[in-house]
């Protein structure tokens, strides 16, 4: 067991600059890489675009990645192109950033949630059967499930799609927090069992292309779909036209689409990004460990040891909820910039209004009420980790 000293740390003596929750890693081959394209005859649409998708279905062993503007857009677009609309409901998980839900009111569809498990946070397999078996004798089932593979960690993908196949339910995995990560030694995003899987490519994800997000698939049609929604409805391919061309000049509007495009010069940072995704996430795996063995000491609940999770975040959960604001309000004034991810969706007031309330979904709630994440990001330094660990020691000895 490794115990830090209250005050044992170099980093003290060292003037002490607020330490992230999380930051990009931008080395001189990404800037070389953007100013390369910034050069070049095309900086919104051009060779690297589809040279950065072929290159993220590469890595994730899929048929096909779409890139669009964030991750946000990334799932509109899944809900979209799985035709979910008004009057169809999707479930997803109420530790999420809100954009796991919004993506299908977007589309006019009602939301609920299926809470968390107490141990990974991510979405519950008993909740989500007792959930299935009540919406079925009600008649009240989901055409779509978004799981979220919460802080990197993957979901128990085989199990849920086990238990929703029945149903013909579509199946998106939101992986914003998990690109270089597994699920049963294949890389998160092969699509193995979902319709779709999404990615974000913002700041302080797995890599950046600035903002930016990814949706990936093993449905040729599927991704031609996405790529026409992406792109206001519109194609400029001949084989495609309703109607006979008029010129060269000609494009059609096919469906009503979004200008959900991604740039050159971001796929041009992604594409180098990509060639450190494997060091960014053994780096975040390491310093996930050397947490473990600092933290081993304080009473806090660590988040479950994993070699497959991307780890996006480190979270820890207080043993004493009454205390979390004077822990985090101790550690932002020692100028470490802890977070809490997330609130749960439903207690936003936009949801409060569709009816969501207080117990509704009680683990979820419970997380929340103890949540902390603690900076974690590829350049942090072991300096940092221990200062951090430090602080928030002096801020738990309680």
């Amino acid at each position: 067991m490794l115990k830090i000293g209250l005050r044992n740390s170099s980093f003290y003596t060292q003037k002490v600059i607020m330490i992230p929750y999380s930051r990009q890693s931008i080395n001189a081959d990404d800037i070389a890489a953007v100013v390369a394209a910034l050069n070049s005859d095309f900086i919104t649409q051009g060779a690297l675009v589809p040279a950065f998708e072929r290159a993220i279905a590469d890595y994730c062993k899929v048929a096909d990645a779409v890139a669009v503007a964030n991750g946000t857009a990334a799932l509109h677009l899944a809900c979209l192109a799985l035709k979910i609309t008004t009057g169809d409901i999707v479930w997803t998980s109420p530790i999420s950033f809100v954009a796991s839900a919004n993506c299908a009111r977007y589309c006019g569809a009602a939301v609920d949630f299926v809470d968390i498990d107490e141990e990974t946070q991510n979405m519950s397999l008993l909740e989500l059967q007792k959930k299935l078996n009540s919406a079925k004798k009600q008649n009240t089932l989901p055409v779509a499930i978004i799981p979220v593979h919460f802080a990197g960690r993957s979901c128990a993908m085989q199990e849920i799609k086990n238990l929703i196949q029945p149903y013909g339910i579509k199946l998106i995995e939101d992986a914003a927090h998990a690109l270089g990560g597994q699920y049963q030694g294949l890389p998160i995003g092969c699509c193995q069992h979902s319709d779709c899987c999404i990615f974000s490519l913002h700041p302080l994800k797995s890599i950046t292309t600035g903002e930016g997000g990814l949706i990936l698939t093993n449905d040729l049609e599927l991704s031609k779909t996405l790529r026409l929604l992406r792109n206001h409805g519109i194609t400029r391919n001949n084989s495609e036209f309703e109607y006979d061309s008029a010129g060269g000049w000609y494009y059609e509007q096919q469906q009503l689409g979004f200008n959900y495009r991604i740039t050159e010069i971001q796929a041009a940072l992604g594409l180098s990004q990509l060639t450190r995704l494997n060091e960014f996430i053994a780096k975040r795996r390491n310093l996930a460990m050397r947490y473990d063995a600092l933290l081993a000491h304080l009473p806090i609940k660590k988040p479950l040891p994993s070699e497959n999770s991307a780890w996006h975040l480190y979270i820890i959960e207080l043993k004493n909820a009454a205390k979390r604001q004077q822990v985090y309000s101790a550690l932002r004034q020692a100028k470490i910039g802890v977070n809490v991810h997330y609130i749960p969706v439903h207690l936003q007031p936009d949801y409060q209004r569709l009816g969501f309330k207080l117990g509704d979904f009680p683990q979820a709630e419970s997380y929340y009420g103890n949540a902390l994440s603690l900076p974690l990001f590829p350049d942090l330094t072991e300096s940092e980790q221990f200062y951090v660990v430090s602080e928030l020691q002096r801020a738990a000895v309680l």
